[in-house]
């Protein structure tokens, strides 16, 4: 209840959402929910083609608390190999809440953003507008307040 308030804090706002460290806390409910992390999106697809591409059921993969899908074997097997470089930062909370209000909220899929081969995901797009004006502010933001979310 608390992260739908949040949540809506973020949506009245209107402002920003920046992600920068990643999170062993995953967010897996919300909008999507199911234990999926990124809403069963198959986070090595915006790497690989750019966009996000849902994943499907027998390519799972579990890793840090949440289920993990993908498009492909071969997205999975890039995973597993290396899930901290394919995870998006913060646990794919919303990179914003994270950096301007030191909370956590969730990040959707649809509204993302790779920076220095990192992924972040953002609330929504008037949130996403916002970050997109100072990403390395936030990011720095988000970093600092972090590790005491991520417990």
């Amino acid at each position: 209840m608390l992260k739908r308030f949040a949540a809506l804090i973020c949506l009245t706002l209107g402002l920003g959402v920046s992600q920068a460290s990643l999170a062993d806390v995953i967010y897996t409910g919300g909008w999507f929910g199911g234990n999926k992390a990124v809403g069963g999106y198959d986070t090595v697809s915006y790497f690989t083609e750019g966009k996000p591409v849902e994943g499907k059921d027998q390519f799972t993969y579990e890793w840090s608390g949440a289920k993990w899908q993908f498009s492909s074997q071969t997205n999975l097997d890039k995973f597993k190999k290396d899930p901290r470089k394919y995870a998006p930062q913060y646990g794919g909370h919303c990179s914003w809440a994270v950096a301007a209000k030191d909370t956590l909220v969730e990040g959707n899929p649809k509204y993302w953003k790779i920076v220095d081969d990192k992924l972040y995901l953002n609330y929504d797009k008037s949130v996403q507008d916002t970050w997109l004006t100072n990403i390395p502010g936030f990011i720095a933001k988000a970093d600092k307040n972090w590790p005491d979310l991520n417990k």
